[in-house]
């Protein structure tokens, strides 16, 4: 369903543009300042990428990219730029010319470790494992579609896993809605919202649950734009809308074997 990634950088004056696409376009977006806080958070819960700003509050993203690759080497990650072809002029920390430099560049005049081999910013992160590497005053909609393609890339190969309940069946490798054996077209958060309901029949769930769980953590919007995609949503349902029902001053249950 949602999407989580994980944006840390020291400073997001310059992200809101694209902070806003990202939500905008369906993704739940964790943003933090300090590595440790990025450690932390991927040890409690799965996420499906992380966005490294060139700079964090404790330590720069170079280092941070390298003790993080160090124990996952799995996790998708861009990094997000500000200059993404200018070289650098120092050595981050942790770091030597030989973990930036191409393999086969050599690095002579570099192993005293002080001085910042001629290597811009961009080539830096793809060489400590970034699957990507974009810029703030790239064209927004490159960006993100640059961020879905990582996903989707990264991404292991699914088996088709499919729930099914009464005539109500879902998709989730391919994202369709079967009613009765018939297709029906619905979006991304219809779609979501069915899961959530369909995960968790017979039981009350609430407006602020529901907005968590299919729109993310850092929704600020009215509640009752929950109402409104039910609405939409049992009106594709058919006869199959039944089974959704409105808890009074609450929000809605699912029960799996109304007649």
């Amino acid at each position: 369903m949602k999407t989580n990634i994980i944006f840390a950088a020291k400073d997001f004056s310059r992200a809101s543009l694209i902070l806003e696409m990202l939500n905008r376009q369906g993704y739940s977006v964790m943003t933090v300042h300090r590595s440790r806080e990025v450690m932390g958070m991927l040890a409690e819960k799965s996420f499906d990428l992380v966005i490294i700003g060139q700079n964090l509050s404790d330590e720069e993203g170079l280092t941070f990219l390298k003790n993080l690759r160090a124990k996952n080497k799995n996790i998708p990650v861009v990094a997000m730029l500000e200059s993404p072809d200018t070289c650098l002029d120092h050595m981050p920390g942790g770091l030597t010319a030989e973990h930036l430099l191409p393999q086969g560049h050599g690095g002579h005049g570099h192993h005293g470790g002080r001085d910042a081999p001629k290597i811009s910013y961009k080539l830096a992160f793809f060489q400590l494992g970034a699957d990507e590497c974009l810029a703030y005053n790239q064209d927004l909609h490159e960006s993100i579609a640059r961020v879905r393609a990582v996903i989707r890339r990264t991404a292991g190969a699914q088996v088709d896993e499919v729930i099914k309940l009464n005539e109500i069946e879902l998709n989730m490798s391919g994202y369709t809605v079967k009613i009765s054996g018939r297709e029906i077209t619905v979006t991304a958060k219809e779609f979501d919202l069915l899961y959530v309901f369909l995960s968790s029949p017979n039981r009350v769930l609430s407006r602020p649950y529901l907005i968590e769980r299919v729109w993310g953590y850092n929704y600020f919007g009215s509640p009752r734009t929950v109402d409104v995609h039910v609405r939409r949503l049992r009106s594709k349902m058919g006869k199959a809308a039944k089974y959704v029902h409105t808890v009074p001053c609450v929000g809605y249950k699912l029960v799996p074997n109304t007649k």
